[in-house]
Order: structure tokens, then sequence, then C-alpha cells
């Protein structure tokens, strides 16, 4: 039942910016941390961005501190992830997940730990 859809993703040069969106359905969405996950080819999926139930404290890994922003519009049960500057290693299919949390738990960098994912989208990045 519980349903996540990301958009936004395509072809584009390095530098320029995207926003990929992620419309949730079937489930509380303002009972559920968020997080943002992105896998190469022939390589593990990793953490990009999460964000708490509330959307206070999120957090970015290294590589895209800086350059991504997630947040979240609890009323449209949608999770963003704005990406500016991008460059040639940010290509990966993008997955948005979900977690359901309580308050004091923001969210969780481990992809283990989400019962919930969507298909991806695909985000190239030319040199």
């Amino acid at each position: 039942q519980v349903q996540l859809v990301e958009s936004g993703g395509g072809l584009v040069q390095a530098g320029v910016s995207l926003r990929l969106s992620c419309a949730a359905s079937g489930l509380t969405f303002s009972y559920y941390a968020m997080g943002w996950f992105r896998q190469a080819p022939g390589k593990e999926r990793e953490f990009v961005a999460g964000i708490s139930r509330g959307g206070g404290t999120p957090g970015y890994a290294e590589s895209v501190s800086g350059r991504f922003a997630i947040s979240r519009d609890n009323d449209k049960k949608t999770v963003y992830l704005q990406m500016n500057n991008l460059k040639p290693e940010d290509t990966a299919v993008y997955y948005c997940a979900a977690k359901r949390t309580i308050l004091s738990v923001p969210y969780s960098r481990d992809a283990s730990e989400y019962p919930y994912w969507g298909q991806g989208t695909q985000v190239t990045v030319s040199s």
C-alpha cells in the first residue's frame, strides 16, 4: 500500500542544478523520517541526505555537503532534494526511502533501516 514515486532526474551538464521530488502515499507521512540514497554502476548504495519527520536537523554525506539540500512538505506528502553545482561523480540512480520514527529520532544513514523505497530516478551529469 505504501508507495514512493521519484521524479525530476535527467541528463544535464556539470555545474547546473536539478530538483528531485518524491511523492508518498499510503502512509501518515508526518510520522516518517525520509532519506535520499544513490547507487552508481558497480558501487554500493550510499547515503546522500536525510531529514526528520518534522523537517529539523537535516544531514548530508560529506561528498554533497554544501551543494545539496533536502526539504519536505508534509501537507503535500513530498520530500525534495535540491542538487546544485552537479558533478560527473554525482551520476547515479537516486532513491527516496521512508522509515517510521518516534519524535526524538531524526533519520538514519543506514539503508537497511528503511523499509519503504521508491523505484529510483536516473541522474546523469556530463562533463
